[in-house]
């Protein structure tokens, strides 16, 4: 059985196309399924027309009281998948459905507990591709796993790796790379990656940087070692150049100390500016740990529709 995890915000546009290719590539494979959307807090039609879609039994809905973000919605929807096999895609159609059993072979006939994919000739605009790639690099340097693209979010899942990251209870977390901590056996296949289909990408610069930080954050403590490291650097510059200007001042006497006042007052603007970039970073680990202490839920569930257990099946 296979399990499809959707996370919906704002994407009247493209649901109802989704719904007709997913379901066409689905009956095609011949395996029982499930299809789950969840709402991510939109605004505006989509989940009236997320309702209209309960007359096909294959579909659930799980409805979140407000934004949470993708990947609270991701993890709300594992927490009620069924499937043993269970894939993750995005709303807006750039990944085809039609790559679904591709995904579902190559797990089938290699035992694999995680299937990622590679985006192959991304449509996306270069302030998409760019961070894209630094959180590849920053990904496999963390995680040890050598994977190409991280960010896409056409993945497949055993159930069991599904179950292992719903009990971790994980706060600002990133999960093609929390999977891998718990997954054996890990691969990657290429995908075709189309246009968006209709409406606006919902990701902003913004909240790539924040995911950059969420994956650094969640599963290594190289930023607060890096600051350390520095500080210890910039210590023993400060000690050298210390030294340095007192010979100067020896040798040349104190006419040319004075012509060297902007160098120190230069000095110690990076020295100040690099002591908030520090307790920034710093803030940022706390503030986590904070939010980790007050154990609050990362995602509050509205109503699973439909409301009739008898009416959840799934067509094969």
């Amino acid at each position: 059985m296979i399990s499809l995890v959707i996370p919906v915000y704002n994407e009247e546009a493209n649901l109802s196309h989704l719904l007709e290719r997913l379901r066409r590539v689905m009956q095609k494979m011949g395996k029982s399924y499930e299809i789950i959307f969840v709402d991510d807090g939109s605004r505006d039609n989509t989940l009236s027309i997320l309702k209209g879609f309960l007359t096909y039994p294959e579909v659930r809905i799980v409805e979140l009281t407000r934004n949470y973000g993708q990947h609270a919605a991701i993890f709300s929807g594992f927490s009620v998948v069924r499937g043993d096999i269970v894939i993750t895609l995005d709303a807006d159609l750039q990944n085809p459905p039609e790559e679904i059993p591709n995904l579902v072979k190559v797990m089938e006939e290699g035992n694999y507990d995680v299937v990622g994919t590679i985006r192959k000739e991304r449509k996306d605009s270069f302030f998409r591709t760019f961070p894209s790639r630094i959180i590849n690099v920053v990904a496999r340097k963390i995680t040890k796993v050598n994977m190409s693209d991280w960010g896409c979010m056409l993945r497949a899942y055993r159930r069991n790796i599904v179950e292992r990251m719903v009990n971790c209870h994980e706060h600002s977390t990133f999960i093609p790379a929390l999977a891998t901590y718990f997954a054996k056996k890990v691969t990657e296949i290429e995908v075709v990656h189309e246009t968006r289909y209709g409406g606006e990408s919902h990701y902003s610069l913004r909240k790539l940087i924040n995911l950059q930080f969420d994956l650094v954050s969640s599963f290594s403590d190289f930023p607060l070692k890096f600051i350390m490291y520095a500080g210890i650097g910039m210590a023993f510059l400060g000690i050298f150049f210390g030294v340095f200007l007192g010979i100067a001042r020896l040798v040349y006497g104190a006419h040319w100390a004075a012509q060297g006042v902007f160098t120190l007052f230069a000095l110690l603007f990076a020295f100040v500016g690099f002591q908030f970039f520090a307790l920034g970073v710093m803030g940022e680990y706390i503030g986590r740990i904070y939010r980790e202490v007050r154990r609050r839920p990362e995602y509050m569930v509205e109503r699973i529709y439909p409301t009739d257990e008898s009416r959840r099946i799934c067509v094969s």
